[in-house]
């Protein structure tokens, strides 16, 4: 296995690893997750790694995962080691009813944060995040908020999760222009076939010094290999992804056309570099522009091991262009416009000196921006 690599999370002195631990399978209540004895081997096997970053939160199995986390870290010796993170923002144990018991705001928050800390049986935690905005409490409060749970040593640093870009940038120029603890990093789901991050997240995390942090790399299992498009459709509506897509909420089916294609040249790539599936698509992701860190979480150990195995590999330049393509979002406004009337806004000359990250933009394959 290739040796763990570590870098910085954002603009912080934070070291971590490429690949993080993540933790929403640690019980059964969620109905495809697994035992204590696996999650504590899944825990072991990815220190035995080299990685130092587990992700969890206090809404995971209703608090089954924060609980035997904190129990395995104590029992190991490993809370100096380990990159602790955790989050807040969901309802899950109070009555319905109870419109401070969920939300970003301040009362939930340090409620959560005292809970959190209970069940993990630790003192502080070295990343904590917002979980999910919330769309109604100021980002001044949630500032404000976070910035005095680091100086009172609850938490380390701070992040965002499942955001607008919009909601990020305001909090994160906030911060620097207070002098107050901003967010470090953004976590948000991201794969071949979850890109819509890509119009905002990554030109944002590059020029406001934050980390992006990927979750559901295989796209709900997705990506796994297990679902191929050239099997019997029956067998491709199984196990959770079937559950998943079976929730009210579009934006989760992930059984549609367009994925299938994606689905099929993954295959094609993984064949040519005699890799599985589900390597191939953690290496693809693993590449990508601003990307400090990528969750992965299994419900069996051989799971686990194969995508710890997923930076052991180059993915060519040549196979990596085939992937890029196949997902690729198309050049809506206002990017198509933009990356179109770029010669016009330089007075016809060629100006090599731009962002870095503008090669990367949907809007560069107008042509405008090359």
């Amino acid at each position: 296995m290739t040796p763990t690599p570590y870098h910085l999370l954002g603009r912080t002195g934070l070291r971590v690893s490429r690949l993080a631990l993540g933790t929403m399978t640690f019980g059964t209540e969620n109905g495809w997750g697994c035992d204590r004895a696996t999650a504590r081997s899944m825990f072991d096997a990815y220190l035995a790694s080299g990685g130092n970053v587990i992700d969890t939160a206090d809404i995971y199995t209703q608090g089954t995962a924060e609980t035997w986390l904190g129990g395995f870290i104590a029992e190991t010796g490993t809370r100096d080691r380990v990159v602790l993170a955790t989050k807040y923002s969901f309802n899950h144990q109070y009555p319905q009813g109870n419109p401070n018991a969920a939300g970003n705001g301040r009362k939930n928050l340090m409620r959560s944060i005292e809970a959190s800390l209970t069940r993990l049986k630790t003192d502080h935690v070295d990343l904590y995040y917002l979980h999910a905005w919330d769309g109604i409490t100021p980002a001044e409060e949630v500032l404000r908020s976070m910035d005095d749970l680091v100086r009172a040593g609850k938490m380390r640093h701070w992040a965002l999760s499942d955001v607008p870009a919009w909601y990020a940038a305001r909090i994160t120029t906030l911060a620097q222009g207070h002098g107050l603890e901003g967010p470090c990093a953004v976590q948000l789901e991201y794969s071949l076939v979850q890109r819509g991050i890509e119009y905002e997240f990554p030109a944002m995390c590059q020029e406001l010094g934050l980390g992006l942090v990927a979750w559901s790399p295989l796209g709900g299992g997705l990506l796994s290999g297990k679902y191929l498009p050239n099997v019997e459709a029956q067998a491709q509506q199984t196990g959770r992804i079937k559950t998943t897509a079976a929730v009210a909420t579009p934006a989760l089916n992930k059984l549609t056309p367009r994925n299938w294609e994606i689905v099929a040249a993954l295959e094609s790539v993984a064949k040519a570099l005699g890799q599985p599936m589900a390597r191939v698509a953690i290496n693809w992701l693993s590449g990508r522009p601003a990307l400090s860190s990528v969750i992965l979480g299994a419900t069996r150990l051989e799971q686990l091991e194969d995508g710890l195995r997923a930076l052991d590999f180059e993915l060519p330049p040549e196979l990596r262009d085939r992937l890029d393509q196949v997902g690729a979002l198309p050049a809506l406004f206002p990017y198509n416009f933009l990356g179109a009337v770029q010669p016009r806004l330089h007075g016809g000359a060629s100006v090599s000196v731009r962002p870095p990250h503008f090669d990367q933009h949907p809007a560069a394959r107008s042509g405008g921006w090359r």
